[in-house]
């Protein structure tokens, strides 16, 4: 048991897209910036320089193979929006996260370390850490975890939370079913008295980063080109009037370069695609009135169907397939839209809470903050559940209170006093070993 009131605790969110952290008790968290790191691996930068006058290719691949360990402790990392705003010789963005589990964890930690020392501006040795956790966390990761917050950081005191189970306490509620629509993926876990029934989890790769990258393919088939904001310069000719000059920058990343172009593209997404009423159909949307949207270089797109059609792929994946470039996506997993994943979850749960699930669905996470989302997806349930079930999908009017859901229950849950006595305490860790957090953490 810990017994720590006097300070606060801090709450950790480190989702797919955005990481979010803050004290608990507070009703926003304070510091929101990109789960991705920019990284320049020495190692080649150095090789590069030496070998100026053969190809820079060859010793590139040997030190790699070699000494990858050696390589790997002399990458310099760079975390958070203005750093990775900074177009940098030779820095490739890094996702430390796959598929909702991590991969990278000396970038995961370089994420924590930013957050504490440069946002939070706190030691993490004075207060107890709540972290949220996706709802299929395996329990090696969980004890990695542990690890790492004890022994590197020192705290007093953990606890990791689901992310589903953070939702509806958000919101009010012990038993829900949650869809939380994030930019690594959607997933639909329901929680009964406060637990993820594990079974009953069901999740798709479509989130708001693969309906971006849909975007961007689908106009550039236009011919409408995202310039990634580092690659131009705006003069002034006369006041008001702008020339564009191109800067070609050879040694620019392929990765930082997609980056650059997603975060152009994400915010169009967010501007002007809403979901559609209706299922998506190419006849009935082609002469759709158009919405203006000036790009960073000045000029001016307009974007017809694509407003609908792109969000619409959450509800009908296979619509990815008429994008170009995109076409061999859905091949690979037949995936199923957001209406059915709702249906096959609750119908995996117990007879008895269907009902109840069906009548509270919450929708979270930045990609269900999408315009109509919440008004299709009851539409779209109202169809296909049993004719006795009373649907109901609510969501925050809020669009703070959705994107971040998972930080506010996270935030709500450490603050309560009925909470205090659940921490993970260090001295119970330096008793039982990492292994313990399955029990104080089910």
């Amino acid at each position: 048991m810990y017994g720590g009131d006097e300070v606060s605790a801090i709450v950790l969110d480190l989702g797919s897209h955005t990481c979010k952290a803050g004290y608990a008790g507070e009703d926003a968290p304070k510091a929101v910036f990109p789960s991705v790191v920019g990284s320049i691996d020495q190692m080649e930068v150095e090789t590069e320089t030496e070998n100026n006058s053969g190809p820079a290719v060859d010793p590139k691949s040997n030190s790699k193979s070699l000494d990858s360990d050696k390589a790997k402790g002399k990458r310099k990392l760079y975390v958070g929006s203005q750093a990775l705003g900074y177009r940098r010789d030779h820095m490739e963005v890094v996702s430390p996260i796959k598929d909702g589990v991590i991969v990278d964890w000396e970038a995961v930690e370089g994420i924590w370390d930013h957050a504490f020392r440069e946002c939070l501006l706190v030691d993490p040795k004075e207060h107890p850490m709540l972290l949220a956790e996706p709802s299929s966390n395996t329990q090696q990761q969980r004890e990695r975890t542990a690890e790492l917050m004890f022994e590197k950081y020192k705290v007093p005191a953990l606890f990791l939370a689901k992310n589903a189970v953070l939702t509806s306490f958000a919101s009010g509620r012990a038993t829900s079913l949650v869809v939380d629509s994030g930019g690594g993926s959607t997933t639909v876990a329901p929680v009964h008295d406060g637990y993820v029934l594990q079974k009953a989890v069901a999740s798709s790769p479509i989130g708001g980063e693969f309906l971006t990258d849909c975007l961007t393919k689908s106009l550039e088939s236009k011919g409408m080109m995202i310039k990634p904001r580092y690659s131009f310069k705006r003069k002034e000719t006369r006041p008001g009037e702008f020339q564009v000059v191109d800067v070609d920058f050879p040694n620019t990343t392929e990765s930082y370069k997609l980056y650059s172009q997603r975060v152009v593209a994400s915010d169009i997404k967010e501007c002007v695609c809403r979901a559609p009423d209706t299922p998506y159909d190419e006849s009935a949307y082609s002469n759709i009135p158009t919405t203006s949207y000036e790009l960073p270089d000045g000029q001016t797109i307009e974007i017809g169907a694509d407003r609908f059609k792109i969000p619409d792929i959450l509800f009908n994946p296979s619509l990815a397939q008429t994008i170009p470039g995109v076409e061999n996506f859905a091949e690979i997993v037949p995936l199923r839209g957001l209406p059915q994943m709702v249906i096959e979850s609750i119908n995996k749960c117990d007879v008895d809470i269907r009902r109840e699930l069906f009548s509270s669905i919450l929708l979270a996470g930045g990609t269900a903050s999408m315009q109509q989302l919440k008004e299709r997806l009851e539409k779209d349930l109202l169809e296909e559940s049993p004719q006795a079930a009373r649907v109901k999908v609510l969501a925050s009017g809020n669009s703070t209170e959705r994107r971040f859901s998972v930080w506010i229950g996270g935030s709500i849950l450490a603050s309560l006093g009925s909470f205090q006595q659940m921490w993970f305490s260090k001295a119970e860790y330096e008793e039982h070993g990492a292994s313990y957090v399955q029990r104080k953490c089910p």
